[in-house]
């Protein structure tokens, strides 16, 4: 692909920078970027682990899949040092989730001289319905396997248009993907109909579940919307306790990325039991319980049918 790699990284550079300064020169990184040679590959920069997992089982051995941000970094509030964005200058195509999730990445974007694609394209999207947040899409499309299958798509006709010659590899791909996605998508809808109708509620720290919620047919509460510096007020607290009294919902549950103390006080105040931890924004590292993202969603979906059934250990 035709490009001028000497001035997009003087640029990235010169961004870089900027973005320490204003980060109060921060040092070190969360990133996964890599320097290493990409082995002749084009090389197809993410944002995160999740999308970068994704985008590896559709690009199969003809590309090389980075992501920005490293196993268990916390995405919302990420921001990208010099170092992570010096190394990203061999990308030949950037994926980004969208829908005001990575709303650090703009900058980097407009400067980077190489294609784009939102890979939540064509999603239905769902409103985030409380705080400043209130009317804005929640970004969270990757908790439906159902989204995702459209996440492939996208990203199938993205590298597709990069490297046309692989077309028929990454449809197949693509396919086989999209397949098991339907499988875990089937089988959380089917465990979770054992469910008493008034109990299928899906209570969770941030309301980055309303997705799988609408999918598997469950109520969705949460003590705050998305995740920010300030969290679980006095209010928000008081406020899920009474649903889940109200609800007599037997389980709640709480995000990697953040401190579960919150929900913890929900467990005291409640007759329900703390269900398990839950993976959203990240991936864990190789040896962890969520490696993939296809581990992620079957561990979150056999979490939550494991803890509203009453059939967890």
């Amino acid at each position: 692909m035709p490009k001028n790699r000497h001035r997009r990284l003087s640029a990235l550079v010169a961004l870089g920078a900027v973005t320490a300064l204003l980060a109060g020169c921060a040092t070190g990184s969360n990133a996964d970027v890599s320097g290493e040679p990409s082995e002749g590959r084009p090389v197809v920069l993410t944002t995160f682990t999740v999308l970068a997992d994704i985008a590896r089982n559709v690009a199969g051995d003809r590309l090389d899949v980075r992501s920005i941000t490293k196993a268990g970094a916390e995405i919302h509030g990420y921001e990208p040092t010099p170092r992570d964005i010096a190394a990203a200058s061999d990308a030949d195509l950037i994926l980004d989730n969208g829908l005001g999730l990575e709303s650090w990445f703009a900058r980097f974007v407009e400067t980077a001289d190489a294609p784009h694609a939102v890979v939540s394209d064509g999603v239905e999207t769902i409103d985030i319905t409380g705080d400043a947040y209130a009317g804005k899409p929640n970004p969270h499309a990757w908790m439906s396997p159902l989204n995702v299958q459209l996440y492939v798509d996208n990203i199938v006709a993205a590298f597709s248009e990069l490297d046309p010659a692989g077309a028929d590899a990454y449809a197949a791909n693509g396919a086989a993907y999209n397949d098991e996605l339907q499988r875990i998508h089937d089988d959380l809808v089917a465990d979770l109909a054992t469910v008493p109708a008034e109990q299928r509620a899906l209570v969770t720290c941030e309301g980055a579940f309303s997705y799988l919620a609408r999918d598997a047919g469950l109520t969705e509460a949460y003590i705050w919307p998305v995740n920010a510096e300030q969290q679980a007020t006095p209010q928000q607290i008081r406020q899920t306790i009474e649903f889940v009294q109200d609800n007599d919902v037997p389980a709640v549950f709480c995000e990697s990325t953040v401190s579960d103390r919150p929900m913890q006080q929900v467990v005291e105040a409640t007759d329900a039991v703390f269900g398990g931890t839950l993976y959203v924004d990240s991936l864990s590292e190789q040896d962890g319980p969520v490696p993939t993202y296809l581990d992620l969603i079957r561990h979150d979906a056999e979490t939550i049918t494991a803890a509203l059934t009453g059939s967890a250990s």
